[in-house]
């Protein structure tokens, strides 16, 4: 089925986490079709250059403003909300990206401090969204959630941590979240990206075996781009996808088929055999 160009024109989106990588990628996707995208985040300089970018990527399409907001403080979600809500008098997608990782790890090691902040982060901040934004979906007669996964979250990531948890959590909630607002239209799915190269990933050396690792389990080799990812979220927020919910859609060039990375070398020289083993640590 072919899109018609423009076919998001009239539509709001709210897109957290949309100043850097695979949120900025959505973003430019969704205004270059005509939409009017909200992008938040933590720092208002990196928001504001990436509004410029989108923009100028996107060409004469829809339009981007940015909000400073966290997606952990169920207030700030709230207003990030209301200000999505400003182009268009209503609200009809959210992409829910905002998230990250941290305290990797094997588990006698990970603190529970450490992995209570990134359950927090990316499970916590997407239901947030979800409390917030699917309302003023349901009052605008339907509408598209998408909640950003990864691989990690399907694929067994070794001494990822909490982020393997979180990110399978998110897709559990859209299911969930799916069979609930069903019945008012409101459409949810999970994107699941694999290797994409955003500035995150830019610290794994590309000289590493755990590069390789990467590489070598994707059956089409090489990494994606954040417009990839950018493209398939247009598409679930698009009418193409009306019938589409509940769903959790890979984006990693087959490597959902194969391992997941091998981060053991990146990680032993701090802790020692024993310790990756399962062994208490000295």
């Amino acid at each position: 089925m072919s899109r018609p160009a423009g076919g998001l024109e009239g539509k709001a989106v709210l897109v957290t986490g949309g100043g850097t990588g695979i949120g900025e990628g959505c973003a430019t996707a969704l205004v270059a079709d005509g939409a009017a995208v909200t992008i938040c985040g933590r720092r208002e300089e990196v928001l504001e250059a990436a509004a410029k970018r989108i923009q100028a990527a996107a060409g004469c399409g829809g339009s981007v403003q940015h909000a400073v907001a966290d997606v952990t403080d169920e207030e700030s979600v709230a207003a990030v909300v209301a200000r999505a809500l400003e182009p268009t008098g209503k609200l009809d997608g959210c992409v829910a990206n905002a998230g990250g990782g941290g305290g990797m790890g094997p588990y006698p090691v990970l603190e529970a401090q450490e992995f209570i902040r990134v359950l927090h982060l990316n499970v916590l901040g997407t239901m947030l969204c979800v409390k917030h934004a699917a309302p003023h979906m349901v009052a605008a007669g339907g509408g598209s959630f998408v909640g950003m996964s990864s691989l990690a979250g399907h694929v067994p990531h070794p001494y990822f941590g909490a982020y393997c948890v979180s990110k399978a959590g998110i897709e559990e909630m859209m299911r969930n979240c799916a069979n609930e607002f069903g019945a008012r239209r409101v459409r949810f799915n999970a994107i699941r990206p694999g290797f994409i190269a955003t500035e995150v990933m830019e610290g794994i050396p590309r000289d590493s075996p755990t590069y390789a690792s990467y590489i070598e389990n994707t059956p089409m080799g090489g990494v994606g781009e954040s417009a990839d990812v950018g493209q398939l979220a247009r598409f679930l927020m698009g009418e193409e996808s009306r019938w589409i919910t509940g769903t959790c859609i890979n984006i990693d060039g087959g490597h959902h088929l194969r391992a997941g990375p091998d981060f053991g070398p990146f990680i032993e020289p701090a802790y020692g055999r024993g310790v990756m083993q399962g062994e208490m640590p000295s």
